[in-house]
């Protein structure tokens, strides 16, 4: 009779190193990795603090990633790099830059912590209220992921809109532009 035994010990290591990202402290990630594989242009993600209001609105999907804002951001946007298909315009609060160490500890390491995160992207500072209404509106047309994550400090909630990957705010103005200026060409020629 044949020895299965070292094969099937062999088969379970190499399904355990094979499987080693699916530990339950990473399965956010796969969780984000599906969500994010959904959505386009206009829609949103949060990367949210602890506390973070709970959503009940169809088209708001939310993932618990049990780790900080920066690593979760850091996922996210190379999740984000990785395809040309969208690019992130990324909001932070207003608020964040003004919370002191002395009332919040460990928010000064936070924002280098976030900072480092943004991988060199240009980010817009808004107020928080002003960035819930944002994502208040845009939920009634688009949908809306929420990554909450265990970072308890005021205010760190970042804000991703998507934008499409291939066509820039540059290229739409310049799009807009020349159909105007066609428009006109138009509307100025004498009638035969």
């Amino acid at each position: 009779m044949l020895d299965c035994r070292p094969a099937l010990t062999l088969a379970a290591a190499l399904l355990s190193v094979g499987c080693a990202d699916m530990r339950p402290e990473n399965a956010w990630r796969g969780a984000v990795d599906h969500q994010a594989g959904q959505l386009g242009y206009r829609n949103w993600i949060v990367i949210a603090e602890a506390s973070f209001p709970a959503q009940s609105r169809p088209g708001v999907r939310q993932v618990v990633a049990p780790v900080e804002i920066p690593e979760a951001l850091d996922y996210v946007l190379h999740a984000l790099e990785k395809t040309e298909d969208l690019r992130p315009r990324i909001f932070v609060t207003r608020e964040c830059r003004s919370v002191e160490n002395d009332f919040a500890p460990g928010i000064d390491e936070f924002r280098k912590r976030a900072q480092d995160s943004i991988h060199g992207h240009e980010t817009t500072e808004l107020d928080q209220q002003s960035l819930l209404t944002l994502l208040e509106d845009a939920n009634r047309s688009y949908d809306v992921l929420v990554i909450r994550t265990r970072t308890a400090l005021p205010y760190s909630s970042v804000f991703l809109e998507l934008q499409p990957g291939y066509w820039d705010a540059a290229s739409e103005s310049r799009l807009r532009e020349r159909i105007e200026r066609e428009r006109r060409q138009k509307l100025a020629r004498p009638f035969p």
